[in-house]
């Protein structure tokens, strides 16, 4: 990683956002430039940081390297364009703003803005994000360097060929936090059931939930060699992957989850909603 990020620009500085400009500042950070309509206390910091109501308060000299896109999607259309006139310098524009594709990014700044694509998640709030980019054609390997370095001060990054992958990456590490929140959320109601007291229920199901994933992260072995490592033959754990690992049970439910989500991941990008 980069020892130092040069200017940015961060339109948007709402969870992700701030997250982002919270890792970038813990890397190294030249100046950057908040854009937001609401209130925002910024870090003290050696960084150069101003804050902005919109871009007529930008100061008229600043030129950034990046332009960071992490407002809600559907203000996007009256809120691009007015970037377009960094266009055609070395700005590179990255988008975090989930249903927007980088040729819907064009349309808004123009054809010849290079622009970036990447799907970060809610652990990127303390740097454990996964983040799944793709960069558009007129994208130079630099700006690809700078915006991986960028992304990186806040989780893992991986880059794919094609953008219409980001679409089950939004299914799964976009949206996968929520499951996660969900299994410890029906671990901790099923320990009440059994009699546990709820404090203890909630506390148990929060930490093997989070202990769990710490050692997923720490271990190099298959993650179905760890499940079985838990399964004792003939044991309590087996009696209940037994129910859970029925074909009409997880494997099913949990596919035909993600396919939902990144049916709608599909249709959102496409500009469209549906009325049902």
């Amino acid at each position: 990683m980069m020892e130092n990020f040069p200017r940015i620009l961060l339109v948007g500085c709402g969870k992700m956002g701030g997250a982002l400009l919270s890792g970038v500042l813990d890397h190294g950070l030249e100046e950057a430039v908040v854009v937001t309509p609401r209130a925002v206390q910024l870090p003290a910091t050696r960084a150069r940081l101003t804050a902005c109501r919109d871009i007529s308060e930008v100061p008229e000299e600043f030129v950034p390297s990046v332009v960071v896109f992490a407002t809600k999607p559907q203000f996007a259309p009256e809120i691009i364009p007015h970037y377009a006139h960094f266009v055609g310098g070395d700005t590179i524009f990255l988008s975090i703003m989930a249903g927007i594709t980088t040729a819907g990014m064009c349309e808004m700044l123009g054809s010849a803005a290079p622009v970036v694509r990447a799907m970060p998640n809610t652990p990127a709030a303390i740097r454990q994000g996964f983040i799944c980019a793709f960069a558009a054609k007129d994208v130079t390997p630099e700006q690809v360097e700078l915006c991986d370095n960028l992304l990186a001060a806040v989780g893992e990054v991986a880059w794919v060929e094609k953008e219409g992958l980001l679409d089950p990456a939004t299914a799964i590490s976009g949206g996968g936090p929520a499951y996660v929140y969900l299994l410890a959320e029906l671990l901790e109601a099923a320990a009440v059931e059994q009699g546990l007291p709820p404090a203890i229920a909630r506390r148990m199901a929060r930490v093997t939930v989070s202990g769990s994933g710490a050692l997923l992260a720490s271990s190099d072995a298959d993650v179905a060699q760890l499940r079985t490592d838990v399964t004792s033959p003939g044991g309590t754990t087996e009696q209940a992957l037994r129910i859970l690992m029925a074909e009409d049970a997880w494997p099913r439910l949990v596919s035909e989850a993600v396919e939902a989500a990144t049916a709608r991941s599909r249709l959102l990008a496409s500009g469209q909603t549906d009325q049902a």
